[in-house]
């Protein structure tokens, strides 16, 4: 009777199954929060400190999504990203049980994991989520965002490499 091997190689990787990825998403989530109460501790709403020529601290709120998306509405958006930030994150925990052994894709998904989750934590305590890093060039802004939006970011790069390096191979 012959039975299938695994490589160590994949075998190695999972071993743990899904403890160090959902340790890196925790990570984040622990980041992102600590950094969020103490900018809301020192600061003021709308109070800013430059930092650098092109980077400031700054309290702002966020009651939509991605660049401030929907954040004029009645408030009925908060239900509904916290529904899709919860949706994705049950997600994402599914993907990385069934992928544990594939490094890159799950180290993408558990900084996305972290930051969602961190986000949701804001719109469900506070009903909006805590931005407090702007970045600019000369007058020019780019919309406030958070260690939360930062994971998700670098998770987003890492997922297009993987998938870049996988259909290469």
């Amino acid at each position: 009777m012959a039975t299938k091997k695994r490589s160590s190689a994949a075998a190695s990787s999972s071993k743990y199954g899904l403890a160090p990825w959902l340790g890196i998403a925790a990570l984040v989530l622990l980041l992102d929060q600590l950094t969020k109460i103490t900018i809301v501790r020192l600061f003021s709403y709308g109070e800013w400190h430059p930092v650098t020529s092109f980077f400031n601290l700054v309290l702002v709120y966020n009651k939509g999504a991605a660049f401030s998306f929907l954040s004029t509405e009645s408030g009925w958006q908060r239900h509904l990203f916290t529904a899709i930030g919860i949706g994705a994150a049950l997600f994402i925990i599914f993907l990385l049980k069934r992928h544990a052994g594939q490094r890159m894709f799950c180290a993408a998904l558990a900084l996305i994991l972290g930051g969602a989750i961190g986000n949701v934590v804001d719109r469900i305590a506070y009903g909006h989520v805590i931005d407090f890093l702007d970045f600019y060039l000369g007058n020019w802004h780019w919309p406030a965002f958070n260690v939360a939006d930062s994971a998700i970011c670098v998770g987003a790069v890492l997922f297009i490499i993987d998938e870049l390096r996988r259909v290469n191979k």
